[in-house]
């Protein structure tokens, strides 16, 4: 067992009915409420807690969080205070609680169109057509200039076309995954708008293939990713200390409820439906990506 403070929770944490109806005779009879230091939780029963790297951003990394969380609170037009990376992922839940997942994936790429000026993309797909020094190219820039973002990477060689090439990003531990600790918003907000925003604009395929268990990731440029009813991501359940994830367990067990963190709270009638289709992956024929 494990003692965790009330006040500082961060996942869903077990309280008894019984708790519930002392706090109600407190509150109903005005008598001042006794002191609760801590609670008896089961640890997690997977590895991805809130126990996150911590990251030492330099002056160019602040800037490109600060510069794609703007474009993406700007396509939106919802607004946070937040800065950073922790702006950056306040930015990415907004839009993953507030739309679909086909508007999802057009508000990332719309977000990615505005941070990277197109007529830098129209000239870099036009000098680089794809071809072995292209992907290979690809691949290294990614692991130069994208740290800040996904975390941690390196090139790694895979075979092409019966060929060995440098064409492939591994990412140790996804920064974004890590930080979010959601399946749904790693397939919905980072691979699917991430293929075609890449394929549109630099003309060459990338299939992300997302570890879950170690929250790895490879890129692989010049390869299809394989389509949505087929790929493995868009099957896979979401973790249990999903930060998005509710689960109405008192219906089920009448003698537990859950304490969940303030904001899931205020959007826990979206959430619940949308983690349904989203999180667990219930792919359906209707709610495939049609980008315009």
């Amino acid at each position: 067992m494990e003692a965790n403070l009330v006040l500082s929770y961060q996942s869903f944490s077990k309280v008894s009915m019984r708790n519930i109806k002392i706090n109600t005779y407190y509150k109903y009879n005005k008598l001042a409420y006794p002191s609760t230091c801590c609670v008896l939780t089961k640890p997690p029963h997977n590895n991805h807690s809130s126990n996150c790297h911590v990251y030492k951003d330099n002056w160019f990394d602040h800037l490109a969080i600060n510069h794609l969380s703007q474009s993406i609170q700007a396509t939106t037009g919802l607004r946070n205070k937040k800065s950073g990376y922790e702006g950056f992922v306040e930015a990415a839940r907004v839009v993953y609680v507030n739309f679909n997942s086909t508007h999802q994936a057009n508000l990332v790429i719309e977000s990615l169109q505005r941070a990277f000026p197109k007529p830098i993309l129209s000239l870099v797909k036009m000098l680089l057509p794809e071809s072995k020094w292209a992907r290979e190219y690809c691949a290294i820039f990614t692991t130069i200039f994208f740290p800040w973002l996904v975390g941690p990477c390196e090139v790694k060689e895979s075979e092409f076309n019966g060929r060995k090439e440098n064409n492939v990003v591994h990412i140790k531990k996804c920064r974004f995954l890590e930080e979010t600790n959601c399946v749904g918003m790693c397939t919905n907000l980072c691979k699917m708008p991430s293929q075609l925003f890449i394929k549109d604009t630099l003309g060459i395929s990338v299939n992300m293939v997302p570890n879950f268990d170690d929250m790895s990731c490879e890129m692989i440029f010049g390869q299809d990713p394989p389509p949505l009813d087929k790929d493995p991501a868009f099957r896979q359940p979401c973790y249990k200390l999903c930060n998005f994830f509710i689960y109405h367990n008192y219906f089920r067990k009448k003698h537990i409820i859950l304490v969940m963190p303030e904001y899931v709270l205020l959007h826990a009638g979206k959430l619940n439906n949308k983690h349904q289709a989203d999180c667990n992956s219930q792919i359906k024929k209707k709610d495939h990506l049609e980008i315009s």
